[in-house]
């Protein structure tokens, strides 16, 4: 029934900044505790950021300094903000339910289409 739709992504040169949205359907959905993920070519998926229901937010060490997390609950939308990019962040960006609080996301069974993300010069 919920479906997350990410955009913003796209080919930027490293150092550059982009904004990654997640817009979730559904009249009945409300967008509270979310995560960020992302994929590169032959790796596993692993999470980026990860905001609570009250607020807190979590990075991955390889991002800390550089991204943000932040949601708007009137427009039912999370975004990632990121920074200072670099050629290993190239990698396609899920949005999705939090991970557990040992970090464990893998009780997520429904992933969409996520949005690509490409760091070249």
């Amino acid at each position: 029934q919920v479906q997350m739709v990410e955009s913003g992504g796209g080919l930027v040169q490293p150092g550059g900044s982009l904004r990654l949205s997640c817009a979730a359907s559904g009249s009945t959905f409300r967008i509270n505790a979310m995560g960020w993920y992302r994929q590169a070519p032959g790796k596993e998926r692993e999470l980026v950021a990860a905001i609570a229901s009250g607020g807190l937010t979590n990075f991955a060490d390889f991002v800390k300094g550089r991204f943000t997390i932040s949601r708007d609950i009137a427009k039912n939308t999370v975004y990632l903000q990121m920074n200072s990019l670099k050629p290993e962040d190239t990698a396609v960006y899920y949005c999705n339910g939090p991970p557990d609080k040992s970090g464990d996301y893998r009780y997520l069974e429904h992933w969409g289409q996520g949005t690509l993300v490409t760091v070249s010069s």
